[in-house]
């Protein structure tokens, strides 16, 4: 059914910029010796690695890809795991990865240029004892066949390349995944396929929901990085995916979409997950899929910075292979002693705190606590206000914006889910795109911010200034189309709203709804004098995830209105810690 809702475009070949040394078709196996180095300035290989290059994988419905697979020398059995992605196998070497790595500040050393990109480096890993796989997906590169983006097909096609692996000589018959963003969503749907031989899996960061947190987030069709992953990768012979001609076509949700949400009660085998507060693409679905896996034996740390900082980290590498050698070599190693739960919290001023642990996010000594918005004096208040009093921006004008502020007299932490329960109206127009956001201020009033990467040189700035959020965090953003507002029954939480997506309310000429927003969880330290600020726009606060990505404009005309006090109390829910 949903193969005939998907729609096409035409494939083009792998670009100068996106091509690799590793590259070019050329089959066949070959050894490469401790101490070689792929370029100058990559890490030389501390063990003999037998690379098998370009070997044809057959899929159940006859379509071949084509895998690259790094093995220790010799003739022991290894564990391998696997890195899914569409972006072609062989670009570790190449500008555009090199170029991502010196932006966020990280050395091309760090890896041997043998991995692909967002992936684990068969350097380190072979030298650990494991195989590493790096697959081209169907219709990638050489690959045959039609490539999809992130879809349930992936999850079938690498469920076949894992029980492959298993069968091969050289494999023990255990197989795990890893990897960030695309490496990550991949796994959810090949987790929900069960493949009897994949034993863990790795998510670093990735969507769980393409209509949720790809293209029509809050019921918006802000399609902007979609169409750079949609033009910038994906590249072969034949056909790929329009995800956005099908966004066009199809703006709720629908047989399609839902072929696009893996499985989560599927999901069964141990997970190490890996989460940020601070990436507008990848946290809202990081957090779903780890809430909604079925695995018994899973475990989540939330980290402060950016993805690729944060993976190839030695200490983090060295966490992650105590997980693999538990569950792929079954070491005796004491990884299930380790926290359920490792969660960072954001200071803004140089005081995060990391890996703190706890059983659950969020931590049980959290309370869900309500402040309420007080349109008279623009505050966050304990109690509700009894006055009816109305906030209002016209989205023609600047301001297009409304805030409420309160102040924190004591040392305040905040872990958890925050929500946003607004009563709101449309004047002029029947429709509003609202976008929430919640910024930590100084003592002064001054908002503060936060790199994500090591790198902070002018450059940083001037890409960050206005957007990339990937690079800076500036707070806890939340959106809706007000026309979208219908919740989920069985999706949502008191915590977090979920909105079905599945009809369009529009409002009334004097209506007043209530609506529920969900907000990126968050982990904040507030100290005696410090200020958090609550915005709602009619324009997105935050700007792009990454440079060079198209801003989306909120279908907005009118004034917008919001309601607070006396029967239309708004509210901004905190998850509060107790202290």
């Amino acid at each position: 059914m949903t193969d005939t809702l998907k729609m096409y475009a035409p494939s083009t070949a792998l670009p100068p910029g996106r091509t690799g040394l590793l590259t070019a078709f050329e089959p066949g196996t070959r050894t490469l010796l401790a101490g070689y180095q792929v370029a100058p300035q990559f890490r030389p290989l501390p063990v003999d690695i037998v690379f098998e290059k370009d070997v044809a994988v057959q899929l159940r419905d006859g379509v071949t890809i084509y895998v690259d697979v790094f093995r220790p020398a010799g003739t022991d059995k290894v564990p391998v795991i696997v890195a899914w992605s569409p972006y072609g196998k062989g670009q570790g070497t190449s500008m555009s990865v090199m170029g991502v790595f010196g932006l966020v500040g990280l050395s091309n050393s760090v890896v041997s240029g043998l991995a692909k990109f967002e992936a684990p480096d068969p350097a380190y890993w072979c030298a650990q004892g494991y195989a590493i796989c790096n697959p081209d997906p169907r219709g990638c590169i050489d690959s045959e066949g039609n490539s999809v983006l992130w879809d349930r097909q992936e999850g079938r096609d690498c469920h076949d390349l894992i029980e492959w692996l298993s069968e091969q000589a050289w494999c023990t018959g255990k197989v795990g995944m890893s990897g960030t963003s695309y490496l990550a969503v991949s796994q959810w749907f090949t987790a929900a396929e069960q493949p009897k031989h994949l034993v863990a899996i790795n998510p670093w960061e990735g969507v769980s929901d393409v209509y949720r947190d790809l293209v029509l987030r809050g019921g918006m069709p802000d399609t902007g990085f979609a169409q750079q992953l949609q033009d910038g990768s994906f590249f072969g012979k034949n056909q790929k995916e329009d995800i956005l001609s099908e966004v066009e076509r199809y703006p709720l949700i629908n047989d399609l979409w839902e072929n696009k949400i893996p499985d989560f009660s599927r999901i069964t085998v141990p997970a190490y997950v890996v989460a940020s507060y601070s990436n507008t693409l990848h946290t809202a679905g990081t957090f779903r899929a780890w809430r909604r896996i079925a695995s018994q034996h899973k475990w989540l740390r939330i980290h402060n910075g950016q993805e690729w900082p944060d993976y190839y980290d030695e200490a983090n590498v060295e966490d992650l292979r105590r997980f693999f050698d538990r569950y792929l070599k079954e070491v005796d190693n004491g990884w299930e002693s380790t926290p359920k739960v490792r969660y960072a919290v954001h200071d803004f001023q140089g005081g995060d705190q990391v890996n703190v642990p706890a059983e659950a996010f969020p931590p049980k000594d959290v309370t869900s606590t309500k402040l309420y918005l007080d349109g008279a004096g623009r505050m966050l208040t304990a109690q509700a206000p009894t006055q009816e009093v109305p906030a209002t921006y016209d989205v023609a004008s600047n301001p297009n914006a409304v805030s409420f502020i309160t102040r924190f007299d004591t040392e305040t932490v905040m872990v958890g889910y925050p929500k946003a329960h607004l009563w709101v109206e449309a004047r002029g127009a029947d429709d509003m795109d609202l976008f929430v956001l919640m910024q930590k201020l100084d003592a002064h009033g001054t908002p503060l911010q936060q790199f994500t990467v090591p790198n902070q040189n002018a450059r940083i700035h001037d890409l960050t200034d206005h957007g990339a959020t990937i690079l800076r965090y500036k707070g806890s953003d939340g959106r809706l189309r007000v026309s979208a507002r219908h919740l989920d029954d069985e999706l949502s939480t008191d915590d977090v709203p979920a909105h079905s997506f599945d009809r369009v309310e529009k409002l009334a000429p004097g209506q007043v709804v209530d609506i529920e927003i969900d907000l990126f969880p968050i982990g904040w330290a507030f100290h005696p004098g410090e200020q958090l600020r609550f915005v709602i726009s009619s324009r997105n606060l935050l700007g792009t995830l990454m440079p060079g990505i198209r801003d989306y404009t909120g279908a907005n005309s009118g004034l917008h209105v919001i309601h607070t006090g006396g029967r239309y109390a708004s509210y901004l829910q905190l998850p509060i810690q107790a202290a």
